[in-house]
């Protein structure tokens, strides 16, 4: 186990640089626009990730996550500078069956303009940009119990071929990330939709990774239901017969 140094953000920042020069041969004036731009972005791949896990975990003794590709360089040293690994983060899992075909569910849940009619936390959606399958979105919920209203930005691709989204949040808030994993899956003639969430809370946060997991858990279970019947709503409308005007 590598012995983890005293973190100062702008060094780490500087040594993920350079680590990224040296595993996946960058020209260091890659890194000057380089803030919020994904690795990915930055023209990386699985490889140097992986190069990145090993002396990253040497050295600091932190693991970062798989999903690497999908943060940026500035994301990854607030990682390493919370102390936290990928086994200590926050991470949740639910699914639920839909009695309805798969382009439906498909189309309803990914049609972000209209996510007010389908969920009942959020009272306002602003499609900032659109790009092909991916979306730049601002979501603001409705008051919470002590009256305050959360608003941020996310951003989502579809892949309709492999039947799953990457979404995460651009305005973080709270978290130092979050990421979260649509999948879908045809099954008896209706589809089922599954969620999947990782993230870390900053230090300065309400709650921490494990109180957020309940939180999310519980929240994730009330919006999947309301979404289940508005889908299967909307099934049904379209597929009950339809009568003439003159009977």
């Amino acid at each position: 186990m590598g012995i983890r140094k005293e973190f100062d953000r702008n060094e780490t920042d500087r040594e993920i640089e350079e680590i990224l020069v040296r595993s996946a041969g960058l020209a260091p004036s890659t890194f000057d626009d380089a803030a919020e731009r994904s690795l990915a972005d930055l023209g990386l791949d699985s490889l140097a990730v992986m190069e990145l896990q090993a002396v990253v975990k040497e050295r600091y003794d932190v693991v970062i996550p798989d999903h690497a590709l999908e943060m940026s360089i500035g994301q990854i040293a607030a990682l390493v500078g919370s102390g936290s690994s990928a086994d200590d983060a926050g991470h949740t899992e639910q699914s639920i069956y839909i009695d309805a075909p798969f382009q439906l569910v498909w189309d309803m849940t990914n049609d972000v303009a209209h996510w007010t009619d389908l969920y009942t936390e959020y009272a306002g959606v602003e499609v900032i940009h659109t790009d092909g399958n991916t979306v730049r979105f601002r979501l603001t919920m409705h008051p919470d119990e002590n009256g305050k209203v959360w608003s941020w930005v996310s951003e989502r691709t579809g892949d309709p071929a492999a039947r799953e989204v990457h979404a995460h949040r651009v305005e973080t808030g709270p978290f130092e990330y979050m990421y979260i994993n649509w999948t879908y899956r045809t099954d008896a003639g209706g589809t089922w939709m599954a969620w999947r969430q990782d993230f870390h809370m900053k230090p300065t946060a309400p709650v921490d990774d494990r109180a957020m997991s309940e939180r999310i858990n519980t929240n994730s279970r009330i919006q999947m239901a309301a979404i289940k019947d508005r889908i299967e709503a909307a099934h049904r409308a379209s597929a009950a017969p339809k009568t003439s005007a003159n009977g």
